[in-house]
């Protein structure tokens, strides 16, 4: 599973980077995770920072999810991989 943090580094984005990692650590998933911070590669995704993406698919744009809907998503998208 690859999951990507898109942002700026500012704090929501940080946020998010955080809550997928203690998420990552909490489910035992095999992940490979990723900070997408080059404008050009942001633009790609999203206009709307900061995002989660999960093996290619934006799934969360403009707003830092809650720790449960973070797991929800990582556990959805662990079942697909």
């Amino acid at each position: 599973m690859v999951i990507k943090i898109v942002g700026t580094h500012c704090p929501r984005c940080n946020t998010l980077e955080r809550l997928v990692r203690r998420a990552i650590g909490e489910l035992g998933l095999e992940a490979q995770l990723e900070f997408v911070d080059d404008p050009r590669e942001i633009v790609r995704y999203t206009f709307q920072t900061p995002a989660l993406v999960i093996n290619e698919k934006v799934v969360v744009k403009g707003r830092v999810p809650t720790y449960p809907q973070v797991l929800s998503l990582l556990t959805t998208y662990a079942v697909d991989s």
